[in-house]
């Protein structure tokens, strides 16, 4: 059994607004916590209204970005450095886990300033195919920051092929985990249990996340299955192709949720008799296909890479090429028709998800962390120097 450590999770995401990033944080520090062990987030914060972690320690405002297709809340205030010293020096933390550790001034500040405290310093990259800065000598700028790492973590093997890309080192690929029972019990919505079948769309309205072509494959399939319902389920509004598709169809029994609660998302998936995800691109992972198998619903998702890293084409879901309605619709169909396909499919997709159970993720964490506290001090410090 490993002993009591105090760990800092670094994030550069604003606190305040629902992400992967942020949603991986929480949970893995509510693990570590159960455990016995003292975990702070540092991160900026938008707003403390609805936060109450008493653990969690605001690091400045953010401002929203464009980044890889979606919207980044981060801080770029250099006039952090001070606060993040006094932070370091108080906490005197034994592990900092730096979470994207280049995505803003947050965690930057934190790395440079490492060497002024003993800790283990750990990162976890989790996108895919992001900034582009990289490519234009960035990294370069970055590397002697990126030295003071002593572990390295990505969470799929496509994060750990762009990072290496530009940060060539040794990576322990350790994946997001999920709380698997949340949505293997998760109550059903009874409005949505009315004898219709539910085609569930859940992910940020962003046009990388594939809403249109969704609508167009429900659009396809509707004239056979008059029945059938689409769920949507995220933050953000339709863009305006997806309102043009809803217009030239004529489109009914399309249900817009808006962004709801993770006490609800489960709810929303163990509702559902499909899931579809046609993303068209620059996902790291699939921890929605994953919540969408722990609540035994069949998944349909788009061949990209960090999909096809979770599933297995005809054991756990179906995957389809991204931008291609006629092909998505025609995998729905099939689960449609096959209801023996559905059951086999949330079989083995419920076995697929608890392998990400975060009681094991979480544990392949702190043994990760303790391969560098259990090194001598010695070799720590000539880590930082080099």
């Amino acid at each position: 059994m490993h002993r009591s450590l105090k760990v800092g999770f670094i994030s550069p995401y604003d606190h305040a607004f629902h992400g992967g990033v942020t949603s991986h944080i929480n949970k893995l520090a509510d693990k570590f916590r159960d455990w016995g062990h003292d975990v702070k987030i540092v991160a900026p914060c938008s707003s403390l209204q609805g936060i109450t972690d008493p653990d969690f320690i605001p690091m400045g405002r953010p401002v929203p970005i464009p980044s890889g297709g979606s919207i980044a809340r981060v801080s770029f205030s250099v006039w952090l450095r001070p606060f993040i010293k006094t932070v370091l020096q108080e906490q005197k933390f034994d592990v900092i886990h730096l979470h994207e550790p280049f995505a803003g001034f947050v965690p930057i500040g934190v790395l440079s300033l490492v060497n002024s405290v003993d800790a283990v310093t750990i990162g976890t990259f989790h996108t895919y195919q992001g900034t582009k800065l990289w490519g234009m000598g960035g990294n370069k700028l970055a590397m002697p920051l990126f030295r003071r790492l002593h572990g390295k973590i990505a969470v799929s093997n496509p994060a750990y092929q762009f990072i290496n890309t530009h940060f060539p080192s040794d990576y322990n690929i350790i994946p997001n985990g999920i709380n698997v029972d949340d949505f293997a019990s998760a109550d059903p919505f009874p409005e949505l249990m009315d004898g219709k079948t539910n085609l569930l769309f859940l992910g940020r309205l962003e046009k990388r996340k594939g809403l249109k072509y969704a609508l167009e494959a429900y659009s396809k399939l509707r004239w056979d299955w008059p029945d059938l319902r689409l769920v949507v389920v995220g933050a953000g509004k339709p863009d305006d192709d997806s309102f043009r598709i809803m217009s030239e169809h004529n489109l009914t029994d399309v249900v817009f949720a808006g962004n709801v609660s993770d006490y609800d998302v489960a709810r929303y998936f163990k509702s559902a008799h499909i899931f579809c995800s046609p993303a068209t691109g620059k996902e790291s992972f699939g921890i929605v296909l994953l919540e969408a198998m722990a609540a035994g619903v069949p998944v349909v998702a788009t061949e990209i890479e960090g999909y096809a890293s979770v599933v297995d084409h005809g054991l756990n879901g179906l995957l389809v090429p991204p931008k291609d309605a006629e092909q998505l619709a025609d995998a729905i169909a099939s689960l449609l028709r096959d209801p023996e396909l559905r059951a086999r499919l949330s079989s083995n997709g419920s076995l697929r998800a608890d392998e990400f159970r975060w009681d094991r993720v979480a544990g392949r964490v702190m043994d990760y962390y303790h391969q560098f506290l259990d090194e001598p001090k010695t070799a720590l410090s000539q880590s930082l120097s080099s």
